[in-house]
């Protein structure tokens, strides 16, 4: 073996050690944004799921003292309703946001009502689903922090040259398709 072909024989060697060491930190580096993606969604699972248990007895506790209001507390039931974990994230956004819509407008109307305002249950009900309100705020915020992290990793170089290699695709923000969220027109 000639001098020249041993020092090409390692340029290459080192040139496809610094392609492996590349391609490892990037897989590396996907799989844990991955598993961030995953964990901050199961918090927010957790927290759409508590806010669900929790809907009924606010309106239970609501119904009987707003008997003038049955169409905000039927909102709130349809909202309810329509909460599916198993729907895709997009959708799960949705309904989430019109949950969270339906029990704005719920708690406008308990201001208006001293006698609801005023009772306890009502009250302790009010300030745990505004508790979750904010915890799905906050965890809505770190999982879309979480999303673009990943999207933008598998989106330059190096990474995109391995994301077809094993099937990593841009995941979804949650993030309620502003068509979704348009007001329906009231005028006739």
């Amino acid at each position: 073996m000639t001098p020249a072909s041993v020092a090409a024989a390692f340029a290459v060697g080192v040139v496809l050690a610094i392609l492996l060491f590349l391609a490892v930190v990037s897989y590396n580096a996907v799989m844990s944004l991955r598993q961030r993606i995953d964990k901050a969604w199961a918090n927010i699972d957790v927290a759409l799921k508590q806010r669900h248990d929790q809907l009924p007895a606010l309106v239970s506790a609501v119904r009987g003292l707003m008997s003038f209001e049955q169409d905000v507390l039927t909102d709130v039931a349809k909202a309810r309703a329509a909460y599916s974990p198993t729907e895709p994230i997009p959708e799960q956004a949705v309904h989430a946001e019109e949950t969270s819509r339906a029990v704005r407008s719920l708690f406008a109307v308990v201001e208006a009502y001293p006698q609801v305002k005023a009772d306890a249950n009502v009250l302790d009900l009010q300030n745990e689903i505004e508790r979750l309100e904010g915890m799905i705020a906050d965890r809505r915020e770190l999982y879309n922090d979480q999303v673009y992290r990943y999207n933008t990793r598998i989106s330059t170089l190096p990474t995109m040259v391995l994301a077809p290699l094993f099937g990593w695709r841009q995941r979804p923000y949650f993030a309620a398709d502003p068509s979704d969220l348009a007001r329906p027109s009231t005028e006739l």
